[in-house]
This record gives structure tokens, sequence and C-alpha cells, in this order.
């Protein structure tokens, strides 16, 4: 018997975006997978039906929504990331942060010399932690 858990990320038209933004800001990550919809499918032709990634080596799946819905992310689960190094966190704080919306600002809280909170321009919820 197999069994998996993995996060998934549905988005609306913007899933090869992110995961694109994404890979280029953390280490030991890529787009393994995207497998598109067909032209008579239930999704948009040429969008994300399910795709695989890998940030900081954990797999992640995602993709574009088939329907509309009323419902988006919420910072109420996020991803929190890890890094040992200042410069990385720093560009990826910027990037993440542009058109997105800032929670906590990059700074130090006591429990981390240098944490944020925010989410991106997609919606999704990042937790930026630097490693002491």
């Amino acid at each position: 018997m197999t069994s998996s858990a993995l996060p998934c990320l549905m988005f609306e038209g913007s899933a090869q975006a992110a995961m694109r933004l994404y890979v280029s800001l953390f280490p030991d990550s890529a787009i393994v997978s995207i497998e598109r919809y067909g032209a008579h499918e239930q999704g948009a032709a040429g969008s994300v039906k399910r795709a695989t990634f890998t940030l900081c080596g954990r797999t992640f799946l995602c993709m574009d929504s088939a329907v509309k819905h009323d419902f988006s992310f919420t910072p109420s689960i996020s991803i929190f990331v890890e890094l040992d190094d200042e410069a990385v966190v720093d560009r990826a704080f910027g990037e993440l942060a542009q058109g997105g919306k800032v929670f906590m600002p990059l700074g130090d809280y006591g429990f981390s010399k240098k944490f944020a909170w925010l989410s991106d321009r997609f919606g999704v919820s990042w937790q930026l932690d630097l490693l002491a």
C-alpha cells in the first residue's frame, strides 16, 4: 500500500507563474512535472491541470482550478521557510512582497533575528525565518 500527504495549492490561472517564482527564490527547488488541460477538457486549454514542484527539497502539488469558486488562500495556513542565508531571506521577502501584503515586515521579533510573514501576489501566505 502506498500513501502520501502533500500540500496542494489551487490557483485560478496563475499556477505556472507562481511555481516559476517560488522555485527561483529558494535553494533545492525545481518544477518537476506539469500536466496541462487539453482543448476539450474541463479546465482552460493549456492551464495547469496538475503540477509537482519542490521547495527546499519538499514536494508540493499545484493546479489551476477548472471551476470558479468563492474562496482563495488564507493567511491562517502558510509555507514556513527556514533559511541560513540572509541574502536569500532578503531576496525572497522582496520578491514575494511585490504585489502582496506584508503582515510582519522583516525584523527581529525576539524568537528570530530576522523573520517576516506575508502573502504574495497570488494570495499564498509565507513565513520566512533566518536560522541563527
